[in-house]
């Protein structure tokens, strides 16, 4: 009788202890660019967009919402793990609501970065404004919510932020301007500057959970490699330096901040070793090809040179390491998610 009022015991304190575990992050908020971007792309006069076929061949119901991959994208298999939903839906959707924002939300736009001028290149949505709506969205959660009960789930909440390449391959190596004025160095930390001030405006508004992604190797993305033909299409060996570099003061930033701002759980999270893991021993993940993409030739194509027209398209998305010229494929999304939950989200459930 005693051994099963411990085992009732037991079982009722376990049924109490999971509405805890699943409470620990009740929402995901996301800023970023395209490698987060589940579609506001679509409501913005831009040239950017992927919310046409093949991109969404493998999501629910083979569907193109603009995110782009041919799935899903790393957030979405993130909001999953932690057991809050399968995906995340963007701000800008009509489709959706408030209510179905309360559990997640992602502001982020392909093709921005931390620098103004980066949103510029094809009119996309700047980093300041991604932030503009996200108070916009803590008006309507309050309203929704109450807001008590508001403030306490932007405390609990995860906000996650994901940019900060297309500020070096769509802006500084592209257009003089900035390389004019700043040396990569210099770059780099005026960028940092941006990251450190946007965190610092997300703890005023309440969030006290924050994760800010590093960069990839970026120099060996199908289409950078391609500008490197001469040379065996090799990585650009520069463009990942860069990363590395600024990662190192990415992180330097991160440990500043967390001894500036009292309370916040702040972590870096870099997909720069593990990317460069599968595109090093592409094999190991079960990927055929690391070096070009599944759509179209997979040296150049991407947006609206991705399209269902391109008979060279491959078949099978989950061989390749790379879905477009510049972004994952979904299986390269979920390993990279998994590898981030497991590690860097581990202390956050």
């Amino acid at each position: 009788m005693a051994c099963k009022l411990v085992i009732l015991f037991f079982f009722v304190n376990l049924l109490m202890q999971i509405p805890k575990v699943r409470a620990t992050v009740p929402a995901i908020i996301v800023f970023g660019d395209s490698t987060v971007d589940p579609g506001n792309n679509n409501q913005v006069s831009t040239v950017l967009k992927s919310n046409f076929e093949p991109y969404g061949r493998d999501y629910y119901g083979g569907q193109p919402t603009g995110r782009f991959s041919n799935g899903r994208i790393a957030t979405d298999f993130i909001s999953e793990a932690l057991r809050i939903k399968p995906a995340i839906p963007a701000y800008l959707d009509p489709k959706y609501d408030i209510e179905d924002f309360a559990t997640g939300v992602s502001f982020a736009s392909a093709g921005t970065g931390y620098d103004n001028a980066t949103s510029d290149v094809l009119s996309v949505i700047p980093f300041w404004k991604e932030l503009e709506y996200y108070k916009e969205y803590q008006n309507k959660l309050g309203k929704h919510l109450g807001k008590d009960e508001a403030n306490q789930r932007f405390s609990e909440s995860l906000h996650l932020i994901s940019i900060g390449t297309n500020d070096f391959l769509e802006n500084y190596y592209i257009f003089p301007t900035r390389s004019s004025e700043y040396s990569v160095d210099e770059y780099q930390s005026f960028l940092i500057g941006i990251a450190s001030n946007f965190i610092r405006e997300l703890y005023k508004l309440g969030a006290r959970k924050v994760v800010i992604g590093g960069l990839p190797p970026m120099g060996c993305l199908p289409l950078e490699r391609i500008t490197n033909m001469f040379f065996g299409s090799d990585c650009i060996d520069e463009y990942n330096d860069v990363a590395k570099d600024f990662n190192k003061k990415l992180q330097g930033a991160v440990t500043e901040l967390k001894q500036e701002l009292g309370g916040i759980h702040l972590v870096m999270s870099s997909p720069y070793d593990k990317l460069m893991e599968m595109i090093r021993n592409p094999s190991h993940f079960g990927f055929e090809d690391a070096e070009t993409a599944c759509c179209g030739t997979g040296f150049f194509e991407m947006s609206y040179l991705c399209d269902n027209m391109n008979p060279f398209t491959c078949s099978d998305a989950n061989k390749y390491v790379f879905w477009d010229a510049f972004h994952p494929t979904e299986k390269t999304n979920a390993i990279l998610a998994d590898y981030v939950v497991k590690t860097t989200l581990a202390e956050f459930q």
